[in-house]
Formats: structure tokens, sequence, C-alpha cells
């Protein structure tokens, strides 16, 4: 499972009304190769759900990801945050070993 906390809900939702998507679109969280420590996230917004997708839900904000990515991020936590040095979604990801500086890639 893939969770998301109350501050990366907000958010999610912010955007939704923000930018006119549908309420139906999904936050789709997965892996890439690459980055400074091998693989890094990616995160975006999606209107179609894959039969192949692994999805969770919490209060409405459904979260997918690709069943290759999730043997990376399951049991991973979205959470979004404001700071003095910037603001956006990070990733508590008990699967990886190292993760980089900037915390958008990460080694398993």
């Amino acid at each position: 499972m893939i969770a998301i906390t109350e501050r990366a809900i907000k958010e999610v939702r912010r955007i939704i009304d923000d930018q006119n998507l549908p309420q139906e679109t999904v936050l789709r969280v997965g892996v890439k190769g690459g980055g400074c420590s091998g693989f890094s996230y990616s995160l975006g917004f999606d209107d179609t759900v894959q039969d192949t997708d692994q999805i969770s839900e919490t209060e409405g904000i459904r979260v997918v990801c690709d069943p290759k990515s999730f043997l990376y991020l399951n049991g991973t936590e979205v959470d979004f945050e404001e700071s003095l040095m910037g603001r956006g979604f990070k990733f508590g990801n008990p699967n990886a070993s190292k993760t980089c500086g900037c915390g958008e890639s990460f080694s398993v």
C-alpha cells in the first residue's frame, strides 16, 4: 500500500481545483531509472487507471501505482512539506537503502 498524509491530500485537492481537473483524477506515483542514487520518483496526475495498477484511497484521493514501481514503493508514504527551503511532495520509502540529499532519488 502507498499512503498519503493529510498535508499531501490537501495539496492534491488544491491542485485539482486550481487546474480544474476532473474530480476522478488520480495521483500516479512511480519509479524510473536515473537520479543520483539509481532510481528516481515520479509523481503526476492521471485520468486513466489500468487493471494492473495498485490502488489505495484515503479521504477520496486515489493513489495509483504500476506493478513494477509498486515493488519499490510498497509501504511508502507521500507527504507534502512547506519550508524556507521550498515546498513539494516528499517520499518516505522504507524500501530505500540510500537516498540522495535532494530526496528525489534512491537505491535499494
